[in-house]
């Protein structure tokens, strides 16, 4: 018997062992895992080009967002002569790179001559503190620079949900649209927005008193979608924008870049090329590229293709007509997405001052799609501070 009572003394104390070990083990694992979540809330730098003259944050227009993760910076670019005023706007959705990216690339290397150009990068702040669940989607990616490597965060589609929960059942927006619930979180759902509404219809609420605010002549808004969407490589133009808009794409094309135009419908509310317009009577456009990392046809979801953007399920995909874009062996790189963007924003800027004069927005060191082919991107990004 005693012998018996010594072996159960021996296996209680060595399960408390294997129990307080494995207790120990799973401690430190979630405290790693809070430290790589936590670190998510940093923002990678932007360092602001000599075409910078202020700078802003947008609970500055509406106090409803200060202090929230909905709050984002605004920045200026004033030239000397006066002219009219362009808002573009990255980052709303921050799984589609080429968004915010290119607005970071607007405040680190263009200049105004004339007029202002205001830019916000990061539109949906909150969503570049999470990537979204069962995607897989890296929380980083890299551009090399001449001088060293940046690193840029790769979000979800929409607010952090552990900045605005629960989610309704359905949801209906401030336009009486009736969307699936997790659409509460997308602010490109969420226009003209609600200042006393859920934290995205807020930040809605307060990029509408902006444009309102500042008297915002033509507002574009930067998106990205999946290759086999059929709204790609597109401009969605507001009535009052669409002439401005196949203007533009009409020239595009003389230079060798194919978009489409689409009219913004006036029975899909609470978008921005929808309600932009509506509420404030800004030209209002929105512009899409393709992204194969949205996409559901594509394979891994890497870093390489985040940046490279090639994929040999997409490439399949077009040998069999599935696809409303081009993609070959190169893919989408997002350098190309980026160019696509930049040169669009440019082309739009001159058609609309050559309309008005009287509200010329000039911009210089602007890089074109051929330029940043030929020196790629990085070399249009200021270099990383050491």
């Amino acid at each position: 018997m005693s012998s018996d009572r010594t072996n159960e003394k021996t296996r209680s104390y060595g399960n408390r062992w294997t129990a307080l070990g494995l207790f120990g083990a799973v401690a430190v694992t979630v405290f790693l895992v809070a430290l790589d979540f936590r670190a998510m809330w940093l923002d990678p730098p932007i360092y602001p080009g000599p075409g910078v003259t202020g700078q802003a944050r947008l609970s500055d227009y509406f106090s409803g967002i200060d202090g929230t993760a909905a709050d984002t910076d605004v920045y200026f670019l004033e030239g000397e002569e006066a002219g009219g005023t362009a808002l573009v706007l990255g980052g709303t959705h921050p799984n589609e790179p080429a968004s915010s990216l290119s607005a970071i690339t607007l405040i680190e290397s263009a200049v105004v001559a004339r007029g202002r150009l205001i830019v916000i990068p990061r539109a949906v702040h909150s969503g570049f503190t999470a990537t979204d669940p069962q995607e897989g989607y890296p929380q980083v990616y890299h551009i090399e620079t001449p001088t060293g490597v940046r690193e840029f965060r790769y979000g979800g589609r929409g607010t952090n949900p552990i900045h605005q929960w629960p989610d309704p059942v359905i949801y209906v927006n401030g336009s009486g649209q009736q969307l699936a619930g997790p659409e509460v979180r997308n602010l490109n759902r969420s226009y003209p927005g609600d200042p006393n509404g859920y934290l995205t219809e807020r930040l809605a609420f307060a990029i509408v008193e902006m444009i309102r605010q500042e008297g915002i002549d033509l507002s574009i808004d930067l998106h990205e979608a999946s290759p086999e969407y059929p709204v790609i490589n597109a401009m969605v133009a507001h009535e009052n924008a669409v002439d401005l808009a196949v203007e533009a794409a009409l020239l595009l094309e003389l230079e060798g870049i194919q978009i489409g135009v689409e009219p913004s419908p006036a029975n899909l509310r609470g978008l921005s090329h929808r309600e932009w317009g509506d509420a404030t009577g800004t030209k209002a456009i929105l512009i899409e590229s393709a992204n194969p990392a949205q996409g559901r046809l594509r394979g891994p979801t890497t870093e390489a293709l985040i940046v490279e953007g090639v994929d040999r399920y997409y490439i399949r995909a077009a040998e069999l007509g599935l696809l409303y874009v081009p993609f070959g062996k190169e893919g989408s790189p997002l350098d190309e997405r980026v160019g696509r963007h930049l040169q669009t924003v440019s082309m739009l800027l001159e058609v609309f001052s050559s309309a008005d004069p009287d509200r010329t927005i000039a911009v210089e060191h602007l890089p074109t799609l051929g330029e940043i082919r030929q020196n790629g991107l990085g070399a249009f990004l200021a270099p990383p501070e050491k």
